[in-house]
């Protein structure tokens, strides 16, 4: 697709900017939405079930991490680990330019912004009463920075994306490598070797009554704050300008040549043979600190393994398997919808005071039951909703706040 093709929505330019209709929706971007927000799941939840030593070390988890438990970890980490993140970025940068356009269409940049800022007042509530974890707000700072190059040429958003996110990537495995000459009382800091009495305590703060609950969320929050805004918001604008050059160069609209989605898809299958060999490797030396963190195979080869997936699904949707897919082009409308209602459900599992309390009970052979009983919800529960409304519950008020006037949520 051409930078000129781009706008060719079926609106008027210049008229007053209004919800995408859904005859302008790209199918081929809410399928790889979708599988993102879902697959974003397998990857959250052990934030949800467990103290954070413990996404850490898996090996901390209870029971420890062998055979089977060991095997449901790795399939995680393999397949999902910072590929739905990346996944997800990507496409959160084609969006900024899909709702904001170019620089010099003043209505819609104005528009973009108060999206933005109704994102951010949505993930600073989320983060704060709900789940440390939240993204939200990540992605409306990050997007405020991003939307400042939404009118450079795919090819110069491609080029800076790509050399910023290797630099980062490089930083960041240097500095773990670093870490092997840190003193210990440094390293022990980190909370590696976290004692059972220590977890014991930390599942505690998460099984109280609400009140209690709801400040340990807001702790861990706080203390997640000053990374983002250091580390990974520079790393995200990465992403989403890479995301943005993609779809200005038609990848991710479904035009690009096959050869090219199949070449990634090759690409993809050799990283994940590499990340496999990795992990085996972390599971065989018993998780240790520095390779652990480290990562190299994971941290660099992340992207391709996500363009590899979004390709896949971009030539199944080509090529005629558009019904099959249609379930997760639903979830993927219905994203916004469906990723926080991902939380109401794992915090109602987990926690406790607001919840059946389960925090630090299940390890990953129990949460990949829960995570794609999560999924068959949500592939069955979107087309429903959505074949008798025009978008998700969320999606309506995350418009309606943005457009300041009645958006039309039920179909005539």
């Amino acid at each position: 697709m051409t930078e000129a093709a781009i706008n060719t929505s079926g609106r008027d330019p210049v008229a007053e900017p209004m919800p995408v209709r859904a005859a302008d929706r790209l199918f081929s971007l809410d399928v790889v939405r979708g599988f993102a927000v879902l697959g974003i799941l397998a990857v959250n939840a052990i934030t949800f079930a467990m103290p954070e030593p413990v996404m850490m070390n898996p090996s901390l988890q209870p029971g420890g991490l062998e055979g089977e438990a060991a095997a449901a970890w790795q399939a995680m980490h393999v397949f999902f680990q910072d590929k739905m993140r990346t996944l997800f970025s990507m496409l959160f940068g084609a969006s900024i330019f899909l709702i904001g356009g170019e620089r010099s269409e003043l209505t819609r940049g104005k528009l973009l912004r108060k999206r933005l800022f109704w994102l951010g007042l949505f993930g600073v509530a989320h983060g704060l009463f709900f789940w440390f974890g939240d993204i939200l707000l990540l992605y409306a700072l990050t997007g405020l920075v991003v939307l400042l190059v939404r009118s450079w040429s795919a090819r110069r958003l491609l080029i800076v994306g790509v050399t910023l996110n290797l630099v980062l990537s490089a930083l960041y495995v240097g500095l773990m490598a670093l870490m092997r000459m840190a003193p210990p009382e440094a390293m022990e800091s980190l909370g590696w070797e976290t004692t059972p009495e220590q977890l014991s305590v930390m599942i505690a703060a998460y099984q109280g009554n609400a009140i209690e609950t709801t400040l340990t969320v807001m702790g861990n929050w706080a203390s997640v704050v000053p990374f983002m805004a250091v580390v990974l918001i520079p790393a995200t604008a990465a992403l989403m300008m890479i995301g943005m050059g993609l779809f200005k160069a038609g990848f991710l609209a479904g035009r690009s040549p096959v050869w090219v989605y199949g070449l990634f898809i090759v690409l993809g299958a050799g990283s994940l043979w590499l990340i496999h060999g990795e992990t085996a490797a972390l599971i065989a030396a018993g998780f240790p600190l520095v390779e652990t963190m480290m990562r190299p195979a994971n941290t660099f080869l992340s992207p391709l393994v996500s363009l590899a997936y979004a390709s896949a699904l971009i030539l199944l949707a080509r090529f005629g398997l558009k019904l099959i897919l249609t379930p997760l082009a639903r979830a993927g409308q219905m994203a916004f919808t469906n990723y926080l209602s991902q939380t109401l459900i794992m915090t109602t599992i987990f926690y406790g005071g607001r919840g059946l309390g389960y925090f630090g009970q299940m390890g990953w052979p129990d949460l990949w039951l829960v995570v794609i009983g999560v999924w068959v919800v949500q592939l069955i529960w979107s087309p429903l909703w959505l074949s008798r409304f025009t978008m998700g519950p969320l999606e309506w008020l995350w418009r309606r706040l943005t457009y300041g006037k009645g958006v039309a949520l039920k179909r005539a």
